[in-house]
């Protein structure tokens, strides 16, 4: 394995090894992330103690490097445990110039998605004067990049206030005034029409969880979503959905939104940075952009709650 490691020399925020997408065998069960000054090890089974033990010598040869973390997914609540170094619990991670806070040990996940680098990085280039709706925003990141690229306002919608909380504090974190942004901690397949008020909408992303238990099943609820587009979304305004489920590839959604909003028109597909490298495509992350097209004001028809 140690012929695929390396630590680049940057203090920016970015995935090292990605074993999840099947494409190293023997190595599926393995992910390796640098939050400087952390290297974080995400195991989602056990890893062989000899392979263990070799990637904290290679890893601790850095003096970047202060502190080697384990993050063991397949037990209960993924404990984090310090494998060498200092105990870093609380981190700024540095991504193109911005930045977001960290927690490490909290929680399963940490408080950014590294594979949405190139999505947050598209969101900056096109949120210059525009109205940003941001769905299923947990801590905000696609917002702090909106305020980044010049929208003139961002409404984050989730249903964790902790989150929100968490989105709050990373636009604060980055000098960026929030008299301008939303934080609207609702179940969005109750909330719609909250959601409609603060629109139309030049700018949607939608970055939802492929499950989450009593609240989201995508494979089932993702078409409620987009046939809501046309209440929310502002004549030409550009749709960015993201999924994130393994067994639903990039022809799901573009059916999805052939079949329950005719007015988008697909643009282009999104690719997550090269290191997430899937052994089979359509595994990992899709992201994909549509504009939409209202149509002529004597044919739009109402659409009720």
């Amino acid at each position: 394995m140690l012929k695929h490691l390396f630590l680049p020399d940057t203090l920016e925020t970015q995935r090292l090894f990605h074993g999840r997408g099947h494409a190293y065998p023997g190595l599926e069960h393995i992910c390796i992330d640098w939050f400087a000054p952390v290297v974080l090890i995400t195991a989602y089974k056990e890893i062989e103690a000899e392979l263990l033990a070799q990637l904290v010598a290679f890893y601790q040869q850095s003096p970047r490097v202060e502190s080697i973390q384990l993050q063991q997914r397949y037990q209960r609540q993924a404990p984090v445990s310090v494998l060498a170094g200092a105990e870093v619990n609380e981190l700024v991670l540095l991504e193109n110039g911005l930045k977001y806070h960290a927690t490490l040990g909290r929680s399963q996940n940490h408080g950014l998605f590294l594979d949405m680098l190139n999505g947050r990085d598209w969101v900056r280039d096109n949120s210059k004067n525009k109205r940003v709706l941001n769905l299923f925003a947990y801590t905000c990141a696609f917002s702090v990049a909106a305020q980044a690229g010049g929208a003139q306002k961002v409404v984050n919608l989730d249903m964790s206030k902790a989150a929100l909380r968490r989105g709050r504090e990373n636009h604060n974190l980055n000098g960026q005034p929030t008299d301008n942004i939303q934080f609207e901690a609702l179940d969005l397949f109750k909330s719609f029409g909250r959601v409609r008020k603060y629109g139309p909408y030049d700018l949607i992303i939608c970055d939802p969880p492929a499950f989450q238990k009593g609240s989201v099943n995508i494979a089932r609820d993702y078409k409620k979503i987009i046939r809501r587009l046309p209440e929310f979304a502002a004549d030409q305004a550009l749709v960015m959905l993201c999924l994130n489920a393994p067994d639903l590839d990039q022809a799901f959604l573009r059916q999805t939104v052939a079949d329950n909003c005719q007015q988008c028109e697909y643009l282009a597909d999104l690719s997550a940075p090269e290191v997430f490298k899937e052994a089979i495509k359509g595994k990992g992350l899709k992201i994909q952009i549509y504009r939409y097209h209202a149509p002529a004001p004597s044919t739009q028809a109402e659409t009720a709650d």
